[in-house]
């Protein structure tokens, strides 16, 4: 058939409803929303039956029961015309009108004319008479001419450009009752300008390749019930990326790669795969790149016990083997939590029959990605029969992953809700199908508040991405002031509880600037949150109590947050490495993008950005708008991630030769995509010779020189960039021909199951088998600080001379040798790393929570990353100490202890006992109950004026062991010095547990998602 995409504007004069949420969908465009809605078509007798839903009623009903299109009537004014002129037509009319652009030289093509019922299930009756007059069942002669390609959808010629945002721009020249030409067609998604459909590229179709509607019916070789529990979701037929997965094996065992948009079914596939496997008797692991998505992924599967299947969660303890996970069917698990379980030698990874990896294209990010790669690599080995499911983002490789996995690949843009992306220029929107939108941007206001403003106005929330913290909470503050105009009576009081939940959480300015946005329907979102201010925002903004919310990047790598509108305002950031800002990527800018437009809440998603001139609006319609994301590189060759990676595999057992150590990374992507011959052999014998150096391993069999020159050794590894430059460093060793042997020492098995980079072993080893005399708690924290384990602070504008003071005072307390101040670089890393251990010194000295912010310029999620990272740290410190002998184990288990409790050495054995945190401590100190055996004597009305609640009390005394913990009938007695006063350097609580406004001030050690720029841990 011949397709002209500028014969005609479309539009369905009827209103599709959603039966599930009761939301109009309302007037739908034919570019691009109609050509999604004939995807849907093509696989069912009915329009949009894929949703279950049916037409039931006129445009203009819509517009009268909608406020959103009365205010789009309101702001358009010119075409206000257009919808009086609708006013009269009953309901079950199809209003159908010429359009004002025609193709003149097209003509229009014959096609055999089938039924209404059958196309859309209209009745003659449900014409409208005025415009159509006849049966639709008959073909109409010239001016009355109705073509039907594909019965599943009627699409009528009419008026010019109404589409899902209600009436745009244009005009229509025909009156009502002139003659109409209606026309039915099938448009793909990936259509062309070319006349002739079938010259299209074959490679097209591929991307929406369907035979028929799959009813969740269909499915077989699921656990009984399964279906039932989908449909009782409302889910009655699989999305047209899930069907073909299912046509492409994922539920039969094949390998999958479904390279599909956000919010387009991926976590579905997952979990057919994963149902699957457990109906045939297996067990499937399921991977996610963040904490909080496997919180959030582990609630979603727990769905699934109500018909026997079970669900765990392993996101934390890397030194475990989390045995208890053997007897669950499905497991949510971070990727680094399944390395440190394969490192571990946990037995039931041998059981899986089915792996999902959810954002497969974070392989490419430089932190996480290699250790994604690797475990994936190590999996596949363990079970050479394992199915493999990688979920990615629309990418520009899907196909080099999908062959890397041996899989077969679902790449497409389909997208349940429709995404129109465009740039926002003065006062006009303009979107990648050619529409136009005016959002005028007032006197004195932003642009960001500008289309924040519009889109409130129709109900929809923002998601506004900008490129620093700062900017984040100062963008907060400014659309709190549009939001709040858009509050009800009832919203204002759930948000005023709300922003008391997050003052309660901490006592942080931070935690302040927070909750006052919150109260205006606005928050912002970043990684120095803490972890329950971060779930609190984004559950009040996925029930859309918040309207608002200006984030960092990272945001769009998290959880499952959309909105209506998309802004992405700062498409630069600072790079260290280009020297100043940088673009984003393609890929990361459509992550961002694809969090417009949710599901049974929006009808619609739209993701903008902002230009300041003609010629940036069109360099961004270049950079982004059009443009497809980059290929997934491997990051594998990137410092530390090999020598890391290449002292797990040895000390694991999955290579033992060299040779064998070189084949198991020829399995990994990283290999599959170097065209650099020889370059993989160079970069792990660089790696071996560091590891050897270090005592990590032992090789024997080889070539008698195993090491490189001295020089050579000194700068082995560095890092990715200078091994290419380099070439590798020298001679490749062991290309001989003879064999050589790879073992693990004690130390080196030690180091791979505290789950430590080499490098941050061997520089703890170093430090304490320098320390002559017993460390300082200074000493171990400024230790474990400049590992590359624990990303440090750096240094502000002035703070060069501050902290160059402090280790002049405390040098004697430091570990290691210190660099040369002439050395420029390196001495400020030391100094930044003193000036992180400065910060561990200040919380293990019970400095409040408030100041330490306040004065190192963090936020209280920043302080707890350091915290969770450095308590890490030393304890892996603890057990390196016993593996090499050293007499400092006490010493760093007790700075351990303290900064885990943020505590001085006095109270560490209050804090053991649970239910006493930091402030508890003290004041039960200042009262004289210096330990734990005197909670069992003293008097109980001192303890319960001290602790402040009964109830609080009796836990604590319980706790503690005393024999009739019950505070019936006690009443307060003060004490001297200790009713309630603290010490000087103890006013804070400590942070999210810690303090008395609840019984459960234990510890600081929370499940917290640490800030990815501050703890190499991250979300560990």
């Amino acid at each position: 058939m011949t397709v002209h995409d500028d014969v005609i504007d479309i539009v369905v004069g009827r209103v599709l409803r959603n039966d599930g949420a009761g939301l109009p969908l309302c007037a739908v465009d034919f570019d691009p929303v109609a050509r999604r809605l004939v995807d849907y078509s093509q696989q069912t007798s009915c329009a949009l039956a894929r949703f279950g839903c049916s037409l039931v009623s006129a445009l203009e009903n819509a517009a009268l029961a909608h406020p959103r299109i009365e205010r789009c009537y309101d702001r358009q004014k010119s075409h206000v015309g257009v919808g009086k002129r609708l006013k009269g037509v009953s309901e079950g009319v199809v209003f159908a009108r010429a359009a004002e652009r025609r193709n003149e030289n097209s003509g229009w093509i014959d096609h055999t004319p089938c039924t209404a019922a059958t196309g859309i299930g209209l009745s003659p009756a449900e014409t409208a008479p005025d415009v159509v007059g006849t049966n639709l069942t008959q073909r109409w002669n010239d001016d009355r001419t109705l073509e039907v390609v594909n019965p599943g959808l009627v699409m009528l010629a009419g008026v010019s450009r109404v589409t899902s945002h209600g009436f745009r721009t244009g005009t229509s020249t025909a009156a009502r009752g002139e003659s109409t030409s209606v026309r039915v067609t099938h448009y793909s998604r990936q259509h062309s300008d070319e006349t002739d459909a079938g010259s299209r590229d074959d490679s097209l179709n591929r991307k929406t390749r369907q035979s028929r509607v799959m009813n969740v019916e269909e499915l077989s070789g699921l656990p009984p019930g399964t279906r039932s529990h989908f449909q009782e979701q409302g889910i009655e037929e699989l999305y047209p990326p899930q069907a073909e997965a299912v046509e492409a094996g994922a539920t039969e065992g094949e390998n999958l790669v479904a390279a599909v948009p956000t919010a387009s079914g991926k976590t579905m596939i997952a979990a057919l795969s994963m149902l699957s496997a457990v109906k045939r008797g297996g067990k499937a692991l399921y991977i996610v790149p963040l904490r909080a998505l496997a919180s959030e992924k582990k609630a979603e599967f727990d769905a699934y016990e109500e018909f026997g299947v079970t669900t765990g969660v392993a996101t934390g303890n890397y030194e475990s083997t989390s045995e208890w996970l053997a007897t669950k069917d499905i497991i949510v698990a971070t990727s680094e939590k399944v390395d440190s379980l394969v490192r571990n030698g946990a037995d039931w990874l041998s059981d899986l029959t089915c792996v999902v990896s959810d954002e497969v294209h974070l392989i490419d990010d430089r932190n996480r990605g290699p250790t994604l790669e690797v475990t994936l690599a190590k999996l596949r080995r363990l079970n050479p029969q394992l199915q493999v499911v990688a979920l990615s983002a629309t990418v520009g490789n899907a196909d080099e992953l999908a062959d890397w996995l041996d899989a077969e690949l679902v790449d497409t843009d389909w997208r349940p809700i429709d995404l129109q992306m465009g740039v926002h220029y003065g006062n006009a929107l303009n979107f990648d199908d050619g529409e136009t939108r005016e959002v005028p941007v007032e006197a004195g206001e932003k642009q960001e508040a500008a289309l924040v403003r519009d889109i409130l106005q129709e109900g929809g929330s923002s998601l506004v991405f900008v490129n620093s913290r700062r900017n984040a909470e100062a963008a907060a503050r400014r659309l709190g002031q549009v939001s709040s105009r858009e509050l009800t009576a009832g919203e204002r009081s759930d948000l005023e509880a709300l922003a008391t939940e997050i003052r309660e959480d901490s006592d942080t300015e931070t935690s302040q600037d927070l909750a006052d946005c919150v109260e205006r329907g606005s928050a912002f979102h970043h990684a120095g949150l803490s972890s329950t201010q971060r779930s609190l925002v984004e559950d009040a903004f996925r029930d859309r109590l918040l309207k608002v919310i200006s984030a960092t990047p990272t945001l769009a790598a998290g959880v499952n947050t959309p909105a209506r509108r998309v802004i992405v305002r700062d498409w630069r950031r600072f790079d260290p490495s280009a020297g100043g800002m940088a673009p984003l990527d393609v890929l990361e800018v459509h992550q961002m993008m694809g969090r417009a437009g949710r599901p049974g809440l929006d009808p619609y998603g739209e993701a903008v950005l902002l230009a300041k001139s003609h010629d940036e609006s069109q360099e961004l319609f270049d950079r982004y708008v059009w443009a497809d994301p980059e290929p997934v590189r491997s990051k594998l060759a990137a410092e530390p991630a090999l020598r890391t990676h290449v002292l797990a595999t040895i000390a694991s057992g999955f290579a033992r030769t060299r040779e064998g150590l070189l084949e198991f990374l020829e399995a990994t992507l990283y290999a599959s995509q170097s065209s650099e011959g020889g370059r993989l052999e160079r970069v792990t014998d660089d790696v071996l010779s560091y590891l050897e150096r270090n005592d990590f391993i032992e090789r024997s069999g080889g070539p008698e020189d195993t090491l490189n020159s001295e020089a050579d050794a000194a700068s082995a590894f560095t890092s990715a960039a200078d091994l290419a430059d380099s070439g590798g460093g020298g001679d490749s060793g062991g290309t001989t021909g003879q064999e050589e042997d790879l073992e693990a020492t004690s130390l080196g098995h030690t180091v791979s199951r505290l789950y430590l980079d080499p490098m941050s072993a061997a520089e703890i080893v170093h430090g304490l088998e320098d320390a002559d005399e017993r460390p300082t708690a200074l000493g171990l924290y400024q230790l474990v600080s400049r590992t590359p384990d624990m990303y440090e602070l750096y240094l502000r504008s002035g703070e060069d001379e501050k902290f160059g003071e402090l280790y002049y005072e405390r040098e004697r307390e430091l570990l290691g040798d210190a660099p040369s101040e002439f050395e420029e670089e390196r001495f400020e890393d030391w100094l930044a790393a003193l000036k992180t251990g400065k910060l561990l010194e200040d919380w293990a000295t019970e400095d409040d929570e408030e100041q330490i912010t306040e004065r190192y310029k963090i936020g209280p999620g920043d302080l707890r990353g350091k915290i969770d990272t450095a308590e890490w740290l030393l304890g892996a410190a603890e057990s390196l100490a016993s593996e090499i002998g050293s007499e400092w184990a006490v010493a760093v288990r007790e700075a351990r202890a303290r900064v885990e409790h943020g505590v001085g050495e006095e109270l560490l054995e209050l804090v053991s006992v649970s239910g006493i945190g930091r402030k508890r401590a003290r004041r039960l100190y200042a009262a004289g109950i210096e330990e734990p055996a005197a909670l069992r004597s003293a008097d109980k009305g001192v303890i319960l004026h001290v602790l402040k609640g009964k109830k609080t009390a009796e836990n604590i005394l319980e706790n503690a062991g005393r024999e009739d913990p019950s505070m019936d009938g006690v009443e307060p007695i003060p004490v001297e010095g200790g009713s309630g006063s603290e010490s000087a350097n103890s006013s804070g609580d400590q942070p999210s547990t810690g303090g008395d406004a609840t019984e459960g001030d234990t510890d600081t050690n929370t499940d917290t998602d640490a800030d990815d720029n501050q703890s190499s841990l991250g979300d560990f």
